[in-house]
């Protein structure tokens, strides 16, 4: 089975009047990835193939198996076999670190997590909500609405360098200009002059929102100099700002996250209680920012 980020297919197309062309389209590749640590199955998740092991690595450090790279001893895609026996690469093999991770210890988990879901494999809800290893809100944190006491972040980016994000994201869209059927993400690195043009680290696309994000982070851990937490970064995404997305900005220790769409209001409260700062409906200049809005110069 060979793997494709874009398939081509031949469609019918029709229009208000009732006429038809026919002729070739692209749809997003979709195809399923058997994610098994240590030996013992973790979870399958639907992605677009492509950057398998940054999605590999940014989504077991966004489920808190591992903290660094160096948690991941082996990646081995060579596993996967198709119904007819060749080789599709669609599962991972992960070997960690001793003492990094136990199936026992580990919460139970369904297995299955479709390309809209990043968190429908936790089974408990207690193991929804993970503590990030590079916490964003310092231990000197106090917030009281009484007497007004509150540790004030200091500015990240300008709002004008905020409005930019979307378009530069879209220069990295390829697979939605041939399918629109993707989301994307991309990560950003901030300078110390708040209004200076922050540098394209990396952008990612997949079915899945949080993939596209799982695939972004896992490019850092790897490829970015400093290496994580990622604090002097901000992640732009296509989609809605949802509670998974917020979490993984937050496990990767990123202080800010800009969304083209909406936020959840589970997604907002998540952000306050961790520190990121989250930005909404980031369209043509504009923005809402729904928590920790100082970090905005």
């Amino acid at each position: 089975m060979v793997q494709r980020r874009a398939v081509r297919a031949r469609v019918h197309k029709f229009d208000a009047t009732g006429e038809i062309s026919a002729g070739p389209d692209s749809l997003a590749g979709e195809e399923p990835l058997e994610v098994r640590l240590n030996g013992e199955q973790f979870s399958v998740t639907m992605r677009t193939p492509g950057n398998d092991v940054e999605l590999v690595a940014g989504y077991l450090l966004s489920e808190a198996v591992i903290t660094t790279m160096a948690d991941i001893e082996e990646i081995d895609f060579s596993t996967g076999l198709a119904p007819d026996g060749t080789r599709n690469h669609n599962v991972a093999a992960v070997r960690l670190r001793p003492g990094i991770w136990s199936a026992e210890a580990a919460p139970a988990r369904s297995v299955y997590t479709s390309s809209s879901c990043g968190i429908c494999g936790t089974a408990a809800i207690d193991a929804v909500t993970k503590t990030s290893p590079y916490p964003l809100i310092p231990a000197s944190f106090h917030h009281d609405e009484d007497d007004g006491e509150e540790y004030r972040f200091p500015p990240l980016l300008s709002a004008a360098r905020i409005g930019e994000l979307p378009d530069r994201l879209r220069t990295q869209q390829d697979v939605f200009d041939k399918t629109g059927g993707v989301h994307a993400a991309a990560l950003f690195a901030v300078g110390d002059d708040p209004n200076d043009e922050p540098e394209l680290l990396i952008g990612r696309e997949d079915v899945g929102r949080h993939n596209a994000v799982d695939k972004v982070i896992g490019w850092a851990m790897s490829h970015h100099g400093p290496g994580l937490p990622l604090s002097r970064t901000v992640l732009q995404v296509s989609a809605r700002a949802s509670f998974e997305l917020v979490q993984k900005s937050a496990m990767a220790g990123i202080p800010m996250m800009s969304a083209v769409s909406a936020p959840s209001a589970l997604a907002v409260d998540h952000g306050k209680s961790v520190g990121v700062s989250v930005i909404g409906f980031n369209r043509r200049g504009r923005f809402n920012a729904y928590s920790y809005p100082e970090r905005i110069a």
